[in-house]
């Protein structure tokens, strides 16, 4: 038996039930894991209250983890006992030790800690699909980060940074304000505040964005859409305040013939070669000092309601994890 965070039906941080469970060995292909640090996320909150549908209950909810290999399943000979790894995978993560396939997997480098791993599986590897590859950043960009105090938006911060681009960033306080100007915004806006379009634009000198990264969702649409220049590109990415409403089509007409796109992790890294590309990416920027980790909340897995309480509540900043 194991312990684990289980819901048995959606809805608010109550229901998630910190039970024991079976493990059973692993079979073909898979690989058991001890685990040493779990992420905390927004699809966390989405699984449990039902806006993601998990395939059946009870579920296990968490994406991302990081821990050891405790032992393998037929097939397996490219991990072994005693291996760190780290992983991102839908479900089944808030566990103490879990099975999970061996492609899923990827290991970790010396200088990375299983705590920086455990957010770097969704959060850093969703930061480098959406700098690297939805839109490629280049000096010279302008790009728009919401929430750029929270765990994606620090890292994504900072890597666009890196990369050469004028960053501006929405926060909800001063306080939060203050971490995303030192984690590389050159401009932040209090949303709750100032109205964040008409600062962009000053901000911008009328010339706009080439890009939005919006992981809030409905608060911030459709807002997002008048701080893009004529053939921009409106990433919507998350839903941090509910989904982004339909629309009409022509409102992109309407504000430049902009582009628009809804990606997902899993579309990026659904091949193995994709897969290890981005994590090769991004432990490489942190082993080379270009990303800072910044796990500012831990909680004890038995935890988890409290954590997402938190989390929804907006009092979080950086990355948090929870430990088994």
């Amino acid at each position: 038996m194991t312990k684990a965070v289980r819901v048995h039906k959606v809805g608010g941080p109550d229901v998630l039930i910190y039970e024991d469970v079976d493990v059973h060995a692993p079979g073909q292909g898979e690989v058991r894991i001890r685990q040493h640090a779990i992420g905390l996320n927004f699809i966390d909150t989405y699984y449990r209250t039902g806006l993601y549908k998990a395939p059946g209950f009870p579920f296990i909810i968490g994406n991302e983890a990081s821990g050891e290999v405790v032992s393998v399943g037929p097939g397996v000979t490219n991990f072994h006992p005693g291996d760190r790894v780290a992983y991102y995978a839908n479900l089944g993560g808030y566990a103490s030790e879990r099975n999970i396939a061996a492609d899923k997997l990827v290991k970790l480098p010396d200088h990375i800690t299983h705590e920086q791993a455990a957010v770097l599986m969704l959060k850093g590897l969703t930061v480098f699909y959406l700098l690297h590859k939805t839109f490629r950043v280049e000096p010279g960009h302008r790009i728009l980060i919401h929430a750029a105090a929270g765990g994606i938006g620090l890292l994504a911060c900072q890597w666009a940074k890196a990369l050469g681009a004028n960053v501006i960033g929405t926060v909800g306080s001063k306080a939060k304000a203050d971490l995303a100007l030192a984690n590389g915004c050159d401009h932040v806006i209090l949303y709750n505040e100032e109205d964040f379009p008409a600062r962009v634009k000053q901000i911008s000198r009328g010339e706009l964005c080439d890009v939005v990264y919006d992981g809030v969702g409905k608060d911030t649409f459709p807002g997002s859409l008048s701080c893009l220049k004529p053939r921009g590109l409106f990433v919507s990415f998350g839903n941090a305040s509910g989904p982004v409403p339909p629309f009409p089509l022509s409102e992109l007409n309407n504000h430049g013939s902009l582009f628009a796109t809804r990606p997902k992790l899993n579309d990026y890294v659904g091949k193995r070669s994709e897969l290890i590309e981005g994590a090769d990416a991004l432990f490489a920027a942190v082993i080379n000092g270009t990303l800072h980790v910044p796990i500012n909340h831990a909680y004890a897995l038995k935890d988890a309601a409290r954590a997402h309480t938190d989390l929804e509540s907006r009092v979080t900043t950086g990355s948090s994890i929870l430990k088994p």
